[in-house]
């Protein structure tokens, strides 16, 4: 099972006496090693597959390690494995022990744009900008195990007293709708651990070896949840890469490696430093970059690929030109090498520097995928309706009943909420069930209840016509009995209201055709959306180009990568002014660097529109780290004189390469 791995992913694969450490470079095989252990652990060592526990970030990631322990296994041996990410496995512990935290096993989870809308409400404001900063705040607090009286005392300016206070409402408000958001997944569990040993070594007991991924991604939660679930046998192989921590921002922690050694002595480190993915002149251009930081541990890439092309650096004259040069020479590219459109990536360092790329590349009818872009099934609006849909679908999906009940708002609020919750969680039912109890009507105000029952009556007037009538019957009264088109206009700005209701209309209208297509009633189209919207979210196989954030191309490879816009002020970002933050934006630059398999060119703007001014620019400082034998330099010399491909030249080559294929 072995003989695939060189001898250091082997001892990786094979050290069991300690806690082990795996520093795993850029494309050095982590994921093998880690799917190589877990099926060692279970066919050589004798663990039960039930015991054997894999924690990493993203369902990606899981998905692929399932496969590929479930091919190195087969599936049999495979069963009861747990391979998850934190917030699954987090989700898990919480379903399964709800009672000891004063939840019901149905509680809800509520994502970003769901706590978004809680907290919209909260400050009495739409505020896009003042949300967000709420979110992060609360969420690094969350992090860090701060109670919202902790968060208030340690209030050092009135911003952050308010801050406080939204934070306690907030909470006051998840408990009210039995709900938790993606923070409590992993804050919940530890706290429970850390005050129940009992269900601490119940867990510990089930998996008795743990391996994580992406360790340098962990915030000092997960790191504690980590630590709870390994408990004293510390049988744990943690799997990271320091120079690709790139996640401070989110509350992760570069501090957990050096915790590692602290808090386990016996710790071994093995390092993976044979880059499978990268030319070696990639590999020394991302060496040189990387060591210009403070590292707790040494590693130097190293590669069999030969040394490939040199590296190129093109300084444009401003964006556009940035632009049409990157997406001309890519096209030439791919005429010359008969390469596929997915072979190429443009990475940037945020999102806004995208527009101008997906214009070049509109104009030139190349394909391409954004990656991060919202899928249409997770705008607000689409949400609100199909939580009416699977509310009427399926009267038990307490999540649905709490949007759907506040959205438009009918008069029941946080207190109505807040003791049906209650009830509900003491008679183990859901929300709506609980609604129709006989009790309720002595605990709630006479109006409330009426609302309340009126509301639910609705749903089962629905839920019996969804079944027989047609899907654009039910559908159009749905949308006007509940007003949602009056409702997004008093609640936006015209013009976001205007796109809101675009959005809608244009759901409802394919949810008619297709049921009539498909010959199916509401119930059904409300399941097909379920299914739909999760296989959207997994990787299409299109044979497109690829625009990315550098955060989010992190763990991709490609075979010929375009970095753009690396300037001062954009990467390093202008509000990077501390040592360490520096650090962080050369990992990020260094992130991009090596997800080149074959090639790679890097370019900046001499001039970029800053508003409506035009404004010099300096390329960024990592640029002059790189090693300058390995770099072909392009474009222009100085600002404002021409750059060295005109678009006529470019273009003119293009069409003689179109030419010559066509006569091949």
């Amino acid at each position: 099972m072995l003989s695939r791995l060189n001898p250091t992913q082997r001892a990786a694969v094979k050290h069991l006496g300690s806690p082990l450490l795996v520093l795993a470079g850029a494309g050095s095989g982590k994921t093998g090693v880690i799917t190589h252990k877990i099926a060692y652990l279970v066919d050589e060592c004798g663990y039960p597959a039930r015991n054997v526990a894999a924690i990493t970030f993203t369902n990606k990631a899981a998905n692929e390690m399932r496969e590929r322990v479930g091919k190195l296994l087969g599936g049999r041996e495979a069963k009861g494995l747990t391979i998850s990410t934190f917030h699954a496995l987090g989700m898990q512990i919480l379903r399964e022990e709800a009672t000891h935290i004063g939840y019901k096993k149905q509680f809800s989870i509520f994502d970003t744009a769901d706590t978004a809308k809680i907290i919209s409400e909260l400050l009495g404001s739409p505020d896009k900008q003042e949300i967000r900063t709420a979110q992060s705040v609360m969420s690094n607090w969350k992090a860090a195990f701060l109670t919202p009286a902790q968060a208030q005392s340690m209030a050092e300016n009135e911003d952050q007293q308010r801050l406080a206070l939204l934070y306690q409402r907030y909470q006051e408000t998840l408990r009210a709708y039995q709900s938790v958001d993606f923070d409590d997944l992993i804050r919940l569990p530890v706290e429970l651990f850390q005050t129940n040993a009992e269900v601490a070594e119940r867990w510990q007991h089930r998996f008795r070896y743990l391996l994580v991924d992406e360790y340098q991604d962990t915030n000092d939660c997960q790191y504690q949840m980590m630590k709870l679930l390994a408990g004293d046998r510390a049988a744990l192989t943690a799997v990271g890469d320091d120079d690709q921590a790139i996640y401070a921002w989110r509350g992760a922690s570069t501090a957990n490696l050096s915790n590692l050694q602290k808090d386990y002595p016996s710790l071994q480190v093995i390092k993976l430093e044979q880059n499978y993915r990268s030319s070696q002149r990639i590999l020394h251009s991302a060496n040189q970059l990387i060591k210009n930081n403070t590292k707790l541990f040494e590693k130097k890439l190293w590669s069999e690929h030969g040394p490939g092309d040199q590296v190129r650096v093109f300084a444009a004259k401003d964006e556009e030109n940035e632009a049409e040069s990157v997406v001309l020479r890519m096209l030439a590219h791919k005429f010359e090498h008969r390469t596929r459109f997915a072979d190429y990536a443009i990475l940037y360092r945020s999102n806004h520097l995208s527009r101008v790329f997906e214009q070049q590349l509109r104009t030139h009818k190349v394909p391409y995928t954004v990656s991060g872009g919202t899928s249409f099934f997770d705008h607000a609006e689409i949400k609100d309706l199909t939580a009416y849909l699977r509310l009427i679908a399926n009267p038990d999906d307490d999540p649905a009943f709490i949007r759907a009940i506040t959205t438009p708002k009918r008069g029941v609020g946080n207190n109505t909420l807040e003791k049906l919750a209650t009830h509900a969680g003491t008679r183990h039912i859901s929300l709506f069930e609980a609604a129709f109890e006989p009790v309720m009507a002595e605990l709630l105000q006479p109006r409330q209840h009426e609302d309340l029952i009126t509301f639910c009556n609705f749903i089962n007037r629905m839920q019996s016509r969804a079944d027989k009538e047609p899907c654009n019957e039910v559908m159009n009264d749905l949308l006007d009995a509940i007003d949602y088109e009056t409702w997004l206009f008093d609640s936006f700005e015209p013009k976001q209201a205007e796109n809101k209701w675009k959005n809608v209309q244009d759901f409802v209208g394919w949810m008619n055709r297709k049921s009539e297509a498909d010959d199916k009633n509401m119930i059904a189209m409300t399941q097909l959306i379920a299914l739909l919207n999760l296989l959207e979210s997994r990787d299409q196989d299109t044979d497109a180009v690829s625009l990315s954030t550098l955060h989010a191309s992190k763990g991709l490879e490609y075979g010929h990568v375009y970095l753009v816009g690396v300037e001062e002020g954009i990467l390093p970002h202008e509000r990077s002014e501390e040592p360490e933050q520096v650090e962080e934006e050369r990992r990020l630059m260094y992130v991009g660097i090596t997800r080149a398999q074959r090639s790679l060119q890097i370019s900046y703007c001499t001039r970029r529109k800053r508003g409506k001014e035009s404004a010099g620019c300096d390329p960024s400082r990592f640029i002059a780290e790189l090693p300058q034998d390995d770099i072909v330099f392009a474009g222009v010399t100085q600002v404002g004189s021409a750059p060295a491909v005109s678009k006529s030249e470019g273009m003119d080559k293009l069409a003689k390469l179109k030419a010559m294929l066509g006569t091949a």
